[in-house]
């Protein structure tokens, strides 16, 4: 069990360098912390590099921690480190997630230049509840490991496969499968009540100002939008993700 008082440490120096997208690339890992996210992460074990803990946090017995590199930090390396105003003192350094049977998904959720970290959390979490197999987000899209999506995921990221690709290709791949593909769009389309829920599709999801490009908008076989009954201009995007998704679903 290492220890380290110090925020001028070298490690820790290297743990800020996660809050960028760029560290995050480069070295294939991203921090996480709280007691909820790490208890998540626990169940993917293999993917946890270094637990840190605050010196005045006691883990969970229930935690069965034995056998990973675990460094004890002071509250003030905790602090340093931390993305959030009052860390709750354990964190974790995690590996990338890989995503796996990717040949077997039946049910699709792809997400287009998607820019606001909370929502993009929110849509994730969303997707998990309602058992999609797997996001795949496109250009454009938030970071998945931006520390405001993995927080807002609720532990979810941990849960679901999710891929980033090129969605043009990705949605080749799925309409020669025979996949119905779903934009989301007031252009051409139909009250997301006109269509039957089936066992496979895809469901694209936009940008929260611009929506669905348009060129995936080309290769859709039904745009959908839902019904505005009161004054509000629009829904939130992870709301009306969580109503197409359940809707579709069945």
């Amino acid at each position: 069990m290492n220890r380290i008082e110090s925020v001028k440490n070298t490690k820790v120096k290297q743990w800020r360098k996660l809050h960028t997208k760029k560290e995050r690339e480069a070295t294939g890992t991203f921090l996480i912390e709280g007691f909820h996210l790490v208890e998540e992460a626990l169940k993917r074990k293999e993917i946890i590099r270094e637990l840190i803990v605050s010196e005045e946090v006691s883990l969970p017995s229930s935690w069965n921690v034995d056998d990973l590199t675990m460094t004890i930090v002071t509250t003030e390396v905790m602090k340093a480190i931390s993305d959030t105003e009052t860390p709750q003192g354990v964190a974790a350094i995690c590996e990338e997630l890989i995503p796996t049977n990717i040949d077997s998904w039946q049910k699709l959720l792809f997400v287009d230049a998607l820019q606001d970290p909370g929502n993009l959390g929110t849509i994730i979490r969303t997707a998990d509840a309602a058992g999609i197999d797997g996001v795949v987000l496109g250009k454009g899209t938030v970071d998945l490991y931006n520390p405001k999506v993995v927080r807002s995921s609720q532990g979810s990221i941990f849960h679901l496969a999710i891929k980033k690709a090129n969605l043009q290709e990705m949605l080749h791949i799925y309409k020669e499968k025979g996949f119905p593909i779903y934009g989301t769009s007031l252009q051409n389309g139909v009250s997301y009540k006109e269509i039957k829920p089936s066992t496979s599709f895809v469901l694209i999801m936009g940008n929260e100002g611009s929506g669905v490009g348009q060129d995936l908008l080309a290769k859709t076989d039904q745009n959908l939008y839902i019904p505005i009954y009161g004054g509000a201009e629009s829904l939130n995007v992870g709301i009306a993700t969580g109503i197409l998704l359940y809707h579709l679903r069945g």
